[in-house]
């Protein structure tokens, strides 16, 4: 472990003490993006995909390699994968160009009440613009989904159901397995938010089965500004291009254009090229390396041992279901009697401890559980369990 925190820089940059369990907001750079990404710059920078001359050529290959290199290490096709800026414009591509094309008055979404803003606001837009209607699976008192009732949830009028794989919020684990099955009986279309579970599990969207899966590159030791949005190759001819420009066409006049075929009619103008080459750096480096079970096992360690120290301290209440987290968790979220989560959260920072408060951009869900907010301390490969015994010695100074 401390051979791997050496790979990224900010963790020793501080003469100050700085643990940093804020990974499910955002996951810290290792030099390798970091090289990678500076290396495109000084010596390979060009555009992709247009011009002919040598240097534009390379970097359209390296481009590219990144694409098949996605596709490889999710079971996808490289004409299924699409570069965009992140999980959230992903899905509001999806809810854009597929929902306006196929949602008609009368037809249900179905969502979850874990879901991240990114996964709701969406398609309340794209609802009262068409007049579907939103449908919710409800969570239990715990924050698992409650899935007794599905059949009466996914029926014959839904026809789009979009989850999160992994509940930033709670941590909660969905069983998309389940919910994928519900939706294939009646012929609906699926979307995957996997932005908090890529950088956690291996994900094969051919045993998943999904429409669609996003992510971000940031969440995976990859940059900010990138990310997948994976479509299946028989669902792309129901979804046209979300933006229009360059690079998406084949042929254009003063009155109409035609596009090219996927992935590039949904890539329009300029990509992110430096951080797709940063993001290709991220899975060579770790992502395609992780031994994924070693790595659940050892955020489960975290979890376990962070929520063991919390039990013992005095109005705190953990949110979620713990004995999964236990488990297979790599966040954990709690409550403090008597103080705001804004409050501990710059108490922690004065002790050199990044966690994030708030309700974590899932303000329905803090709605639901009848809280304002919360504090949550999330985990990467990179995390130790001496990082964990000092958080909790730090909280056990303030309530004790």
């Amino acid at each position: 472990m401390h051979k791997l925190r050496k790979d990224f820089p900010i963790l020793s940059s501080s003469p100050q003490p700085f643990i940093y369990f804020d990974n499910a907001a955002t996951t810290h750079k290792p030099a390798c993006v970091i090289d990678a990404m500076s290396d495109f710059y000084r010596h390979d920078y060009a555009t992709v995909n247009r011009s002919m001359y040598a240097r534009a050529e390379k970097a359209t290959e390296k481009y590219e390699a990144v694409r098949s290199k996605i596709a490889s290490w999710i079971n996808a096709q490289p004409t299924e994968i699409v570069f965009t800026k992140g999980a959230t414009e992903s899905i509001n591509m999806v809810a854009t160009a597929w929902g306006m094309q196929n949602l008609k008055p009368g037809d249900e979404i179905v969502l979850t009440e874990l879901e991240h803003h990114a996964n709701l606001l969406p398609w309340q837009q794209i609802a009262q613009k068409t007049g579907a209607l939103l449908k919710f699976i409800p969570i239990t008192s715990n924050g698992t989904l409650a899935l007794d009732n599905l059949s009466d949830i996914i029926a014959s009028k839904t026809k789009l159901v979009s989850i999160i794989h992994v509940s930033n919020a709670l941590g909660t684990h969905n069983d998309v397995e389940s919910v994928i099955t519900a939706a294939l009986k009646v012929g609906a279309r699926v979307l995957i938010d996997a932005a908090q579970s890529i950088a956690h599990q291996k994900i094969n969207v051919r045993t998943m089965n999904p429409d669609f899966l996003v992510f971000s590159g940031h969440k995976m030791f990859g940059p900010t500004g990138v990310g997948v949005l994976y479509i299946k190759k028989a669902v792309q001819p129901e979804m046209p291009p979300a933006q229009f420009g360059g690079s998406m066409v084949f042929q254009a006049n003063y009155t109409d254009a035609q596009w090219l075929p996927a992935p590039a009619c949904y890539e329009a103008g300029t990509p992110p090229i430096a951080e797709v080459i940063g993001l290709g750096a991220a899975l060579d480096c770790y992502a395609k390396n992780i031994d994924f079970e070693a790595l659940k096992a050892h955020e489960a360690n975290l979890c376990t041992h962070a929520i063991n120290g919390l039990a013992t301290l005095p109005g705190v209440t953990i949110l979620g279901p713990i004995e999964e987290l236990k488990h297979k968790g790599h966040l954990v979220s709690f409550t403090v009697d008597g103080y705001h989560p804004h409050d501990i959260g710059a108490y922690l920072d004065s002790h050199g401890i990044a966690v994030r408060t708030g309700h974590y951009c899932a303000q329905p869900l803090a709605q639901r559980l009848g809280i304002t907010g919360s504090i949550r301390i999330s985990f990467a490969c990179y995390n130790t369990i001496k990082e964990v015994d000092y958080f909790i010695e730090v909280m056990k100074k303030l309530l004790t």
